[in-house]
């Protein structure tokens, strides 16, 4: 089972990166090669990084329903998630020439941060709060 959901993560990863290849190529098939523009990738370190960052999340959604510490429609939810931020990126470093601006960037990394905190609250691993004289710690969200 775990060889097939990273088949499935390495599947989902390839066609998102695979996607804005696909659509400038298309694109510029039908220009004239003196006009052809620059594939709209991600060359910038931020969309690099961020990129990263979104596998890495998916990465421990996938984990965690693997364990059983996640239902699966919270795990689609969460995956869905994840891809909407991976997607807004695309397109982002799209319109920029594959850069993203510093404040999208920040934008998306604080959604993919929600993402991330939802996880680590459903999984029982988010961050403590109280000091325990109150009877325990809490999580927090």
């Amino acid at each position: 089972m775990r060889a097939s959901t990273s088949l499935k993560t390495m599947t989902l990863a390839a066609a998102l990166i695979a996607a804005p290849l696909a659509g400038a190529y298309a694109a510029g098939h039908h220009k004239g090669a003196l006009d052809a523009t620059p594939t709209a990738d991600f060359v910038g370190p931020r969309a690099a990084g961020l990129i990263d960052q979104v596998q890495g999340v998916d990465q421990g959604i996938t984990d965690a329903r693997q364990a059983n510490n996640i239902s699966a429609s919270e795990a689609q939810q969460l995956h869905m998630r994840a891809a909407r931020i991976s997607q807004a990126a695309d397109h982002v470093a799209a319109s920029d020439h594959g850069r993203i601006p510093s404040a999208q960037y920040h934008e998306l990394l604080r959604r993919l941060d929600n993402v991330d905190q939802r996880l680590m609250n459903d999984t029982g691993s988010g961050f403590m709060m109280g000091d325990g004289s109150d009877g325990g710690n809490y999580p927090n969200g």
